[in-house]
């Protein structure tokens, strides 16, 4: 009951900051409920490992909301732009959330302090672009969550020698009338 009460306050709340900063192009609260909040949580019966980094999480998605419904896993959410990172630590702060950590910067000149045993990106680049940017930020062992609408196959095989797909997952979005899909990547 409780994280069903924090996901309608974060969609409130990104619909409030919306109207200011433009977060996002959709503005009805019923069409965001889908298309970001469901869209964000179709992956969740997928993510494994205990950190997990949600590359250029825009105004939270998919992490706050994943951070909401697995509160046992470690968030941090990554963005280059102020106006996003300063709603994501505002939506934290107001939702309680003491299992993520913002940081505002480019991924591919950050050094945290350790490696994430998953890193996912909702929409953030192309999957040559995904792996060769955040593949230094994966543990050994650890898999990169490429969420994808169409099936990428021109990005398939693009993609950089060293890592392959270990699994492939059409998702379902109640009322989403578009193709999803989540790739996890390894290192080979």
């Amino acid at each position: 009951m409780e994280q069903q009460q924090q996901l309608q306050h974060y969609l409130q709340l990104l619909q409030r900051w919306n109207k200011v900063y433009n977060l996002t192009a959709v503005r009805d609260l019923a069409q965001m409920q889908i298309v970001h909040l469901d869209d964000s949580l179709s992956v969740a019966p997928f993510l494994r490992g205990e950190t997990c980094l949600d590359v250029g999480s825009g105004a939270g998605l998919p992490g706050i909301p994943l951070a909401i419904v697995q509160p046992q896993r470690q968030f941090t959410l990554l963005d280059t732009n102020g106006k996003k990172t300063r709603f994501m630590q505002q939506a934290v702060l107001e939702l309680g959330l003491k299992n993520v950590k913002v940081v505002q910067t480019r991924v591919e000149s950050w050094q945290p302090e350790a490696c994430f045993d998953a890193v996912i990106s909702r929409a953030f680049a192309s999957l040559h672009d995904f792996v060769t940017f955040t593949g230094k930020q994966v543990c050994e062992g650890g898999i990169l969550y490429a969420m994808k609408g169409r099936y990428p196959a021109d990005e398939l095989a693009a993609l950089p020698t060293g890592w392959r797909v270990v699994a492939e997952h059409p998702l379902q979005v109640p009322g989403l009338d578009a193709q999803r899909h989540l790739l996890e990547l390894q290192r080979e």
